[in-house]
């Protein structure tokens, strides 16, 4: 028997925007075939009869109307009541395609999230929205039998497994980008609900909200290829792990590359030697980068500034607490010095030196490890021309300070040799423009060029 779309009322062209089944497929009593959208509501076409499904007359995308053939089905069994059955499937299906379309709200632009709480809790009114508009799969209409559940247990993660839902469910999932072939279902016999959807959603939600304890790399036995040793992870290394991930997933990051002419600053720098040894501090060339970016995070505020949690304004800062990045056998870690922008550069040295002692040897204070305003990461010898630093959130902006090197550069008459150091400015662009950027690595490298505008 050639199975046809049932009345549909006035809706015409409708799409296939779903085929559950294919030649050679059994199928019982009320299985779903395909599936139709109108521009309300969208509809299973239900299996009047069980047998086996010869051909499929359809593809996806294509347009139908009542009375077209679907599929051909060679019934093997004939039950009492499947008339009336059929009937009452087309009075539903009539009823659906006038439920009022479901319309998502607009989705917030990345940043503007109050967070999971948030988020979840637009979820559930866009539920209600969908309730409002279109009854729950497990409830009848008024005076309309619906189909009976398949019996049939769903198994989402079998392959190619029928997706048992109904049309408002199947609505939402589109609605929502989810693919139903992921989710469990908890209704009769695993048919899928609305309630499913709703906390798969969730569940995704958490596990992006959390990418420290987010999708785990897939599980590798590499001991199959060679001798391994695991060694774990220190402390101080996983608690970086867990902040660096939840920072590069939550913040938008840019970086911005430039050199500074330090030829001058380093001869200031050799002058100073013996005065800081007197004092019992180590002048390198990272006090005098932190005394200059002082200055600058003073004229450029926003640098020195951290997001509320509703990213709708900017917390600025009128202290000024700079960190910077100590490389110890447990892991980077990152002191800070309070009040930066009040202290000298042979103050600033000896802070230096003393917070990374104590770093090292595992003796900092708790107040010596929080509040910070920007943070600056130098590799100093080590080595590299420049790299990409991570925000170190909530902060929303961090320097990068590479290897400095001698190159020559072209005076107008000559090249002569220079010292260079590059810098990379790494920013959070929901809270800092390129433009904003721009000009705060050009009042840095101007400042490090000519050290004495530090007294205009």
């Amino acid at each position: 028997m050639d199975v046809r779309i049932p009345d549909i009322g006035d809706a015409q062209d409708v799409e296939v925007i779903e085929l559950c089944v294919a030649a050679g497929d059994t199928v019982a009593v009320n299985d779903a075939l395909i599936v139709i959208e109108s521009d309300k509501a969208s509809m299973e076409v239900p299996a009047p009869l069980a047998g086996t499904v010869q051909e499929v007359l359809v593809s996806l995308g294509d347009l139908v109307n009542e009375g077209d053939a679907i599929v051909v089905l060679d019934a093997v069994e004939e039950a009492a009541g499947d008339a009336a059955g059929t009937e009452e499937t087309a009075q539903e299906a009539t009823g659906a395609a006038d439920e009022t379309a479901f319309q998502a709200p607009e989705q917030p632009r990345g940043g503007e999230s109050d967070g999971l709480e948030k988020l979840i809790g637009e979820l559930d009114q866009l539920i209600d929205s969908a309730d409002a508009g279109t009854k729950s799969d497990d409830e009848a209409r008024p005076g309309v039998t619906g189909a009976p559940a398949v019996e049939v247990t769903h198994d989402p993660s079998a392959p190619g497994a029928k997706v048992y839902a109904g049309p408002a469910t199947r609505r939402l999932a589109r609605e929502l980008g989810v693919d139903l072939g992921e989710v469990p279902g908890s209704g009769g016999h695993g048919r899928i609900v609305k309630d499913d959807v709703k906390a798969f959603v969730k569940q995704s939600m958490a596990a992006e909200a959390a990418p420290a304890r987010g999708t785990a790399a897939p599980a590798i036995d590499f001991s199959r290829f060679g001798e391994v040793e695991e060694v774990p992870l220190s402390r101080v290394q996983a608690r970086g792990a867990a902040n660096l991930a939840r920072s590069w997933a939550h913040v938008v990051h840019v970086t911005q590359h430039d050199e500074a002419d330090v030829t001058d600053l380093e001869s200031f720098r050799t002058s100073l030697k013996a005065e800081a040894e007197a004092q019992g501090a180590k002048l390198t060339p990272l006090p005098l980068v932190m005394k200059a970016c002082t200055r600058v995070l003073a004229d450029f505020p926003q640098f020195n500034a951290s997001l509320n949690p509703g990213v709708t304004a900017l917390i600025h800062k009128r202290y000024m607490h700079i960190g910077f990045a100590v490389d110890t056998e447990a892991g980077l870690v990152v002191p800070v010095v309070r009040d930066a922008n009040a202290k000298g550069v042979l103050q600033l040295a000896g802070e230096i030196e003393r917070l990374s002692a104590a770093a090292r040897e595992g003796r900092l204070k708790p107040d010596e490890i929080q509040g910070g305003c920007f943070t600056i990461s130098s590799l100093g010898a080590i080595g590299g021309t420049g790299f990409t630093p991570v925000v170190n959130a909530p902060e929303v902006a961090i320097l990068g300070v590479a290897r400095l090197t001698t190159k020559p550069v072209w005076n107008g008459e000559a090249f002569a040799p220079r010292k260079i150091l590059p810098l990379s400015l790494s920013y959070d662009h929901r809270a800092i423009n390129g433009a904003e950027a721009g000009r705060f690595m050009a009042a840095l490298t101007t400042l490090l060029a000519d050290f004495r505008r530090l007294a205009l």
